[in-house]
């Protein structure tokens, strides 16, 4: 790009959500509320969030370049984190950086047991945490455009002798609860006629699976492949990395035929138009998209 990404945020920030200001985010009101608080009707999302002052957000805290929570300067990062920044920026009608330093959107880990039932009872308003859309996910809660698309991994320690996807027959295979990677890896090794039969063994978190696989109690650690380089190390690889299967595309998650669904999608996708999230992948992920 021929401008500095300091002055392309800057100018996103002042002319790129003219949405702001439509009928979808009449009526702001200065009042604070909870996070599951709601509106007079009880039926506008966007007027909660307002009455609330900010975006209530659910994130990964554990994925490196999506969301991640640094120990160090106790604040959440990641391309995930920043465009939960742009959604509130939407909603509340101001500019991206002043809702960032405003910190206008409040985040909660969520795991993919958690995520949905979060949106559901209304303690959470986005859930902006590599959400895989799915046609079962959709029938239960509204998605975004997709703003990335990734897929699978199956991670091995170096020194377990799985070389090749046939050798995980009879191995286990830990995986998240509640994602879908059981079955993308079953589905891998029909389609490429592997004659392997692994095991699988669902822990509640990222951390439980890598810790598993380093003590040996399990023999793999299948997910999405942007979060298993958060757990890489010169002691683990992938198994045939050249074999890509599971083909995910991640989506901001909002409750069912709520008026906010609107009002995030046009934001992803503007962002998709005007070159952002391009650039944060390559900023967070240094990759294209």
């Amino acid at each position: 790009m021929s401008i500095s990404r300091r002055q392309f945020i800057q100018a996103l920030g002042l002319g790129t959500f003219a949405v702001a200001g439509s009928g979808f985010l009449a009526g702001c009101s200065s009042d604070t509320a909870g996070s599951g608080s709601s509106s007079g009707d009880g039926s506008s999302k966007i007027q909660a969030i307002k009455d609330r002052g900010k975006l209530a957000c659910g994130v990964k805290q554990d994925v490196l370049g999506y969301g991640y929570l640094n120990t160090e300067t106790n604040q959440y990062e990641g391309l995930e984190i920043d465009l939960c920044y742009q959604l509130a920026a939407a909603v509340l009608g101001v500019t991206y950086d002043e809702a960032k330093e405003k910190e206008l959107c409040e985040f909660t880990a969520v795991t993919p047991k958690t995520r949905g039932p979060l949106i559901d009872n209304d303690t959470l308003d986005v859930i902006v945490a590599t959400y895989t859309i799915t046609p079962e996910r959709e029938e239960d809660w509204d998605f975004s455009t997709p703003y990335r698309t990734d897929s699978v991994g199956i991670m091995v320690m170096k020194s377990s002798g799985i070389t090749k996807m046939a050798d995980l027959d009879g191995k286990i295979i830990g995986v998240s609860q509640g994602s879908t990677t059981k079955d993308a890896v079953t589905q891998m090794l029909s389609d490429q006629g592997i004659d392997a039969t692994p095991t699988f063994q669902e822990y509640p978190d990222y951390p439980s699976i890598n810790s598993a696989l380093e003590s040996g109690n399990v023999d793999a650690f299948a997910m999405d492949r942007s979060t298993l380089n958060t757990y890489m190390n010169d002691n683990k690889e992938l198994v045939e990395p050249d074999i890509e299967f599971g083909t995910q595309d991640y989506g901001v998650a909002t409750k069912k035929g709520s008026d906010l669904s609107k009002v995030v999608d046009d934001t992803v996708q503007e962002l998709l138009d005007n070159g952002w999230m391009d650039e944060e992948i390559q900023t967070w992920l240094g990759a294209s998209a």
